[in-house]
């Protein structure tokens, strides 16, 4: 078929036509009402929002109730607000008064702040041969320490080849003899399996970051001196008062000039 026809068909196409087609169409925007396009996981605002009547609610939280979605809009602009939808799978939708921009920022201030709190589980990687030199073993030993007191999880991969993969226990072995050397740090998290070539383990920490504490610092104030509960004779009949006093101080010996003048 000549491309002048293949043109045309596509031209005369009555469904395209009807529905203003657009490669950039998204749902709910004019000329987008397909089902196909990019789809947005923000709320509806404002024009944006297709329904006859809404749930609304105030700014403050106060419960409006149900009006025409004209009255939202024309409330939303009498207040400089704007109109969010906040539960779409309602019936009717609700719908909220709110500034977006500034609702949008202390979310992700939020979202920030969480991600910060979290504490993140960091994985390191230590890959051995089975037949290592004992001074590479003992700097590879040296890197697992390490990461082990900085509260990260360590997986140690024994690399087998050629003849070495007939003779898996040496890489077993390695690796027995590795959680022994470092078991004051950590604990095997995960035994050792074979994965194809390889052979897997998984060494955890003891003590996570967040469990760490920070050392006391030098030059800090020393403890405050003890007090002794001084006990007053009691009256006849009467109550006992307790008082507190300061501990005595160490008796200073006299000077021998003072003794003699006296």
């Amino acid at each position: 078929m000549p491309c002048g026809a293949i043109l045309r068909v596509r031209a005369a196409s009555p469904q395209r036509a009807r529905q203003g087609w657009s490669r950039h169409s998204r749902p709910g925007r004019p000329g987008g009402e397909s089902s196909g396009g990019h789809i947005s996981v923000e709320p509806r605002i404002n024009e944006r929002i297709r329904v006859p009547e809404v749930r609304l609610v105030g700014p403050n939280g106060e419960q409006v109730g149900i009006v025409a979605l004209g009255d939202a809009l024309r409330l939303a602009q009498e207040a400089d607000l704007d109109l969010v939808e906040v539960a779409p799978t309602a019936r009717p939708p609700v719908c909220k008064l709110m500034d977006y921009g500034k609702f949008k920022y202390e979310s992700a201030l939020k979202a920030r702040e969480s991600r910060k709190n979290q504490a993140q589980t960091v994985i390191k990687e230590i890959k051995l041969r089975p037949k290592i030199d004992p001074h590479d073993y003992g700097t590879k030993r040296g890197h697992v320490e390490r990461f082990l007191r900085a509260g990260d999880k360590v997986k140690v991969t024994i690399m087998f080849r050629g003849r070495e993969q007939s003779r898996p226990e040496l890489g077993f072995r390695l690796l027995q003899r590795l959680a022994g050397d470092v078991e004051e740090l950590g604990f095997v998290e995960a035994q050792p399996k074979q994965d194809g070539r390889n052979m897997i383990m998984v060494i955890g920490p003891h003590r996570r970051k967040s469990d760490t504490k920070a050392a006391p610092r030098e030059g800090a104030p020393p403890a405050e001196r003890p007090t002794r509960v001084r006990r007053a004779p009691a009256p006849p009949g009467g109550q006992v008062h307790e008082a507190t006093e300061p501990a005595a101080e160490p008796a200073v010996p006299e000077a021998p000039e003072a003794a003699a003048e006296s």
